[in-house]
C-alpha cells in the first residue's frame, strides 16, 4: 500500500505534504474532548452494561459499559467467536463503511470480512473498545454517578483490568472459549494476557507487533507524551469537559500525538517520503518556512484532537506501562510457558515502538507457536504501523493460524 496509517483509518492519507484542502479541513476550533458521548450517533456500536467493576488496585466503577461491534453470525455452540483487539488509539470499528457515528471506514478492512483472512462468512468477530477508552466504553469522558464526567477521578486501570472487562463481555455474549484472540500493538498486549490468564478460553492466539512487557525505553517515551498533556494549562488537572471549543487541552494532546507518531513510522519511510522538502516556497532555513514533515506532523496531531480525549490518552498510556506478563508469575518466561493456544507471533523489522526483540522473546517462550522459536518477521518500510498496512502478508499468516 502507498499511504500512511496512524493506527486508525481516518488518519490514512497520502504521505505527502499537507495541502490547502487538508488545512481547510482543520478549520474551526477543536472540541474540548473528541470522545464519543451518549447522544451522539451510535453507528454500528452495541453496548454491554456489565455491572460494577473492581480494578486490580481495588477501585470500583459502579456501572461499567463496553462498546463493541460484531460481524458474522455466532453459531449454536458459540465455538466460532473471534476476539479482535484494537491498538492504543483505535476503536471498535474494525470493518464497515463511514457514516453517522463512524466518520471513516474500518481500520482492518482487508483482514476482517467475508472471504478475508478472518472470514466473517464462517466466523463471528467481536471487537470491543477497551475500558478507559473514549469511543463508547466507560472511560474518563463517561458520566459519573453524580451526573458529572469522571474526568480526573477515573481510576487507574491496567492491561489486566482491561482483559478482565473483556472477559465479562465474553460471559455476557455466551462465549466460553474463543476460536481465536487476535490483537496488534496494545491489542496484542491484551491478546497475550488473555492466553496467559485464561488459557482454557483461548484456542488460537495472534500476537502482532506487541512486547511481553513495556520496557524502560517505552515507558520513558510515554512519560514525555503524558507531560506534554499535563503541562497544557487548559488541561486543568483533567477537568476540562465543560470548556468551549478551542479551550480544551488540544495543544498538549496534539503534541503528545506528534511525539507518538514518530515511533509508529519507520526511519526509512519518513526519510524516503519527505526527505528535506519544504512545505511551501518559503524557506525553513531562517526565513519562517517549514519542512514538509513538520507540517505533516502538525496536521495529524491537530486532526487527532477531534477524535480523542486527553484523559483517556493518559489512562491508556498508564495501562500500557502496566504491561508485564511476568508480573507476579515468576517472570516472563514462566508466564509464557502457560500459554496452550495455537499461537502466531508477528513482528515488523523496522518497528521502533516495539522492536523484534520482544516478539522473539514471546516466540521462544510459548511452546505452541506455529512457526517454532522465531516470530514471523514482516519486512516493511512503515515501521510499527506495518501491521495495519502490510495486510497481504499478514493475512496469509492469519489464514494459517485460523485453519482447522
Amino acid at each position: 500500500m502507498d499511504w500512511m496509517d496512524w493506527q486508525i483509518s481516518e488518519d490514512t492519507v497520502p504521505s505527502a505534504p499537507v495541502t490547502e484542502a487538508d488545512a481547510r479541513s482543520m478549520a474551526g476550533r477543536p472540541p474540548a474532548s473528541g470522545a464519543w458521548q451518549d447522544g451522539d450517533p451510535s453507528g454500528h456500536r452495541q453496548f454491554a452494561w456489565l455491572g460494577a467493576f473492581t480494578t486490580e488496585r481495588g477501585d470500583t466503577l459502579p456501572h461499567m459499559r463496553l462498546a463493541y461491534e460484531t460481524w458474522g453470525e455466532l453459531n449454536a455452540d458459540a465455538s466460532n467467536a473471534v476476539l479482535v483487539l484494537h491498538a492504543f488509539t483505535g476503536d471498535s470499528h474494525v470493518r464497515g463503511s463511514a457514516g453517522p457515528g463512524h466518520p471513516t471506514a474500518g481500520w482492518w478492512e482487508d483482514i476482517v470480512g467475508p472471504g478475508c483472512p478472518v472470514d466473517t462468512d464462517e466466523l463471528f468477530v467481536i471487537a470491543p473498545n477497551m475500558l478507559g477508552g473514549c469511543q463508547g466504553s466507560t472511560g474518563p469522558a463517561s458520566i459519573h454517578p453524580d451526573g458529572d464526567h469522571w474526568a480526573s477521578r477515573f481510576p487507574y486501570v491496567s492491561v489486566r483490568d482491561q482483559v478482565d472487562a473483556q472477559r465479562l463481555l465474553a460471559d455476557h455474549l455466551g462465549v466460553e472459549r474463543w476460536y481465536a484472540v487476535i490483537g496488534g500493538s496494545m491489542g496484542g498486549m491484551h491478546a497475550l494476557e488473555w492466553a496467559i490468564t485464561h488459557p482454557d478460553r483461548v484456542a488460537r492466539l495472534g500476537v502482532i507487533a506487541a512486547p511481553p512487557a513495556n520496557s524502560a525505553d517505552q515507558i520513558a517515551q510515554n512519560a514525555t507524551q503524558l507531560e506534554a498533556i499535563s503541562i497544557d494549562p487548559r488541561f486543568a488537572g483533567g477537568d476540562y469537559y465543560e470548556a468551549g471549543s478551542g479551550d480544551g487541552p488540544h495543544r498538549g494532546l496534539a503534541l503528545a500525538r506528534r511525539m507518538a507518531m514518530l515511533n509508529y513510522r519507520g526511519i526509512v519511510e519518513l526519510n524516503k517520503r519527505f526527505q528535506r522538502s519544504w512545505q511551501s516556497d518559503v524557506s525553513p532555513l531562517g526565513h519562517g518556512g517549514r519542512f514538509a514533515v513538520e507540517s505533516y506532523l502538525d496536521f495529524h496531531g491537530n486532526k487527532f484532537t477531534r477524535r480523542f480525549d486527553a484523559n483517556s490518552y493518559i489512562r491508556l498510556v498508564e495501562a500500557m506501562d502496566s504491561h508485564d506478563v511476568g508480573r507476579g508469575r515468576g517472570g516472563i518466561e514462566d508466564a509464557l510457558l502457560g500459554v496452550s493456544a495455537r499461537t502466531l507471533v508477528v513482528g515488523i523489522d523496522t518497528d521502533r515502538l516495539f522492536p523484534l526483540e520482544g516478539q522473539r522473546r514471546i516466540a521462544r517462550g510459548i511452546p505452541t507457536t506455529i512457526h517454532g522459536d522465531e516470530p514471523v518477521i514482516i519486512t516493511s518500510d512503515f515501521g510499527h504501523d506495518g501491521f495495519l498496512i502490510e495486510t497481504d502478508v499478514l493475512g496469509h499468516h492469519l489464514r494459517a493460524l485460523l485453519a482447522e
